[in-house]
């Protein structure tokens, strides 16, 4: 079950974040994950409460007001190759909606199969 948080500065429109959204999910599921298995967030921050460098670390062009960080929480043992799979699908896509993928970064969170609890407390993976 991955879940995916998505953070901005304010404002973004409704079509921004779905567009994001609906990008990263459907690289999930290419990835594997199943198309049901969908949790998200968004955060949406004034700017000065989500500082960020413009630049680092080799950037083609700078970050603006509309970088995205996006977190992607799931479970450990995805290969590289799957992760790479799964950033090229995701970029080709967001850039394809016109955004500039230089302002997006992406952040892979692993934990353990028994850390997740999807419902009424229980431990399914355990």
């Amino acid at each position: 079950m991955p879940l995916v948080t998505l953070t901005v500065r304010k404002p973004k429109s409704a079509a921004f974040k779905s567009t994001v959204l609906d990008a990263v999910h459907a690289a999930l599921v290419s990835s594997g994950v199943p198309a049901a298995d969908k949790f998200q967030r968004v955060i949406e921050l004034d700017a000065e409460d989500f500082r960020f460098d413009t630049n680092y670390p080799d950037l083609q062009t700078e970050r603006n007001n509309d970088f995205v960080l996006v977190e992607i929480l799931w479970s450990v043992g995805r290969s590289v190759k799957v992760k790479k799979k799964l950033l090229q699908e995701l970029m080709s896509t967001l850039a394809a909606a016109g955004f500039n993928t230089e302002n997006v970064m992406v952040c892979f969170k692993e934990t353990s199969w028994e850390n997740w609890a999807f419902g009424g407390g229980r431990l399914i993976h355990t």
